[in-house]
């Protein structure tokens, strides 16, 4: 969604393109893009001149919003699986749950128009990076 955010208003941009610049799996990017876009953050445009865009402005999309919605287990230990022997006197998942909520509420200071203070740095970043990548010609998935 950065990414997206530094781009002139209505551009498009394509799956392959952005994980490419964060250097993640393909496959991983399309299912986090299709959450996305059901959750509302982002559109699609499918076909040839497609390609995936903001759905709203960075304002109102608020960083620890996004979390919560994206994440499906914050509660950063799973003691059940496998059980754990010592959860009915271990206090690890009451001090990891703490953690948790003060990093939630610290994100939830920031919207993405707050991570773009520093846009044209990270317009050339961006920039720079682009042209060193390799992009199939048909990344126009959406």
């Amino acid at each position: 969604m950065l990414y997206l955010a530094t781009l002139p208003e209505g551009e498009l941009s394509s799956v392959a393109k952005v994980s490419a610049l964060y250097g993640v799996s393909r496959n991983h990017m399309v299912k986090v893009v299709n959450q996305l876009v059901k959750l509302g953050y982002l559109q699609s445009q499918r076909g040839k001149h497609g390609g995936i865009r903001l759905a709203c402005a960075p304002d109102a999309i608020n960083i620890g919003q996004v979390i919560r919605e994206l994440e499906g287990n914050l509660d950063g230990i799973d003691c059940h699986s496998p059980v754990c022997h010592i959860i009915s006197v271990c206090l690890l998942k009451g001090a990891l749950k703490d953690a948790m909520n003060a990093f939630l509420g610290v994100m939830d200071g920031y919207s993405l128009q707050d991570l773009l203070a520093n846009r044209d740095e990270l317009v050339q970043v961006f920039g720079e990076l682009i042209p060193t990548l390799t992009i199939a010609a048909d990344d126009n998935d959406f």
